[in-house]
């Protein structure tokens, strides 16, 4: 469960690179050993590893106040801390929607231009089930939904008030992460367990992705400056692709 933040530098001849990131997760152990292989690929100080509960403030804000002391700035947030319980069902939603309406505002309080910032992009990762009901998983399926929602509605005032930071959405479909292990449990699943095997049937259906997708398209959003506001959806059957919506009846004008 994690949320990622990351400082780029211009490289050779303009290129952007990635040249400092953040890892802060819920699961030390995991932390632990991806910093151990990054260290082994780059110099040691150019990631930190944060152990951060998300749902708890304080503990949000003081890492990216760590982060920005680290690095001297912060440029990309990836606020992809999530999980699937429908029986615990408050937590779920502090975890899945609170923590990155939390990660967003403190992304932006970091990176707006008009608050000392030099702008960025906030990828937000929701799922295929925010754009479609998910009859034994409801109050998963409102979190995502309430994840396009609130960044399709802020990505259009960050526009409006030339914050300079980009926001988009990511919804994949099932991917091969622990979170699909939960399916199996009566404590994540609650009154919804005896439907587990409705669940399965749909991820054989539908085809289970390798995590190495969706961070496909993690980095055409951060490179690609043009898009804000986007839903990304990627699935096994038509890979990386976007939600068309219609235009909006009324479009409010910029400051």
């Amino acid at each position: 469960l994690t949320i990622m933040t990351w400082s780029k530098a211009e490289g050779a001849a303009g290129i952007r690179v990635m040249k400092h990131f953040t890892i802060m997760l819920l699961l030390e152990s995991c932390a632990v050993t991806l910093k151990a292989a990054l260290d082994g690929q780059f110099e040691a100080q150019r990631t930190v590893f944060i152990q951060c509960d998300v749902t708890d403030q304080e503990q949000l804000k003081g890492a990216f106040e760590k982060v920005t002391e680290h690095f001297g700035r912060l440029d990309i947030v990836v606020n992809n801390a999530g999980v699937n319980n429908e029986k615990d069902w408050e937590s779920t939603i502090q975890i899945n929607l609170t923590s990155v309406i939390r990660g967003t505002y403190l992304g932006l309080e970091y990176m707006r231009k008009g608050n000392g910032g030099d702008g960025g992009v906030i990828i937000n990762i929701s799922s295929l089930a925010g754009l479609m009901p998910a009859a034994f998983q409801p109050v998963y399926c409102a979190t995502k939904h309430g994840v396009i929602g609130f960044t399709r509605s802020i990505a259009l005032a960050a526009s409006m008030e030339n914050y300079g930071v980009r926001l988009n959405t990511i919804c994949p479909g099932f991917v091969n992460t622990p979170i699909l292990q939960s399916i199996d449990k009566e404590e994540n699943m609650g009154q919804y367990y005896s439907y587990k095997d409705e669940i399965k049937n749909m991820m054989q259906f539908y085809g289970v992705m390798d995590p190495s997708l969706i961070a496909e398209g993690l980095i055409t959003i951060i490179e690609d400056d043009t898009l804000n506001g986007e839903v990304m959806k990627i699935t096994a059957s038509q890979g990386i692709h976007f939600q068309q919506y219609n235009q909006l009846p009324f479009s409010p004008s910029k400051r």
